[in-house]
């Protein structure tokens, strides 16, 4: 057995995260070419580096597969229900910042509010007959926002790519989606609602409070966290 750390596969998530660890004196590199999704760990004995995609990392961590993973804090708390019965958080790593906001389209000026949203869904809905729909691939964290935001006529739909560009394209009247600049949203012509976000997102070192642990595994995962400078 080893302990097994999940990291992304690719991208800028995956070269911070590497730069993270190497920083804590944990060298972590992809082993052969980009296709291989298997890592070395040096600085340590006895952690193995798995590479996944950041979307799967809280299934893994959740099914006990993974001890360790890094992922944000949007896609555990979308993806995991009581996700805090299933990870610990460890660490918030200080990199892929990005906020789950809410957009309409720029030209609604009179709304700027969670109240003034729900006043425009319930007129959309004495408009139109139908509910006023909101584009998110985060059907969880959103109707929760939504419902302690006194929202009540909308229908959330399912956006699995830019969803940005679904009010553009008639399939939705009002998105949900995680940014870091806003340009995007700017560029569709979309503004964010002047509330606090949905939720505040960020690269996080989870631990997997169902994956089991012999004896050995214990004393690996507790010098790696000794190293690391965490506390569980």
């Amino acid at each position: 057995m080893s302990v097994k750390l999940g990291v992304p596969s690719k991208g800028r998530l995956m070269d911070k995260t590497f730069d993270w660890f190497g920083a804590r004196g944990v060298t972590l590199s992809r082993a052969g070419s980009d296709r291989e999704y298997a890592g070395a760990v040096e600085g340590i004995d006895g952690v193995e580096l798995v590479l996944l995609s950041a979307g799967e990392i809280p299934r893994e961590l959740a099914a006990g597969r993974i001890h360790l993973g890094v992922t944000g804090t949007d896609l555990i708390r979308e993806k995991l229900l009581q996700w805090d019965q299933k990870v610990q958080e460890l660490a918030k790593l200080g990199f892929g910042h990005a906020d789950l906001i809410v957009a309409v389209p720029a030209a609604w000026v009179d709304v700027d509010t969670l109240d003034d949203l729900d006043a425009a869904a319930a007129a959309f809905r004495a408009r139109h007959g139908h509910r006023l729909r909101i584009a998110t691939k985060y059907h969880r964290l959103v109707r929760d926002y939504l419902r302690r935001g006194g929202v009540a006529d909308y229908r959330l739909v399912d956006s699995q790519g830019a969803t940005e560009g679904t009010v553009k394209n008639l399939t939705a009247e009002a998105i949900a989606d995680i940014t870091s600049t806003g340009e995007t949203l700017r560029a569709n012509h979309l503004k964010v609602l002047a509330e606090e976000p949905v939720l505040r997102s960020q690269a996080t070192l989870f631990r997997s409070r169902t994956a089991s642990l012999s004896e050995e595994d214990r004393a690996v995962l507790s010098r790696l966290i000794g190293k690391l400078g965490l506390q569980t």
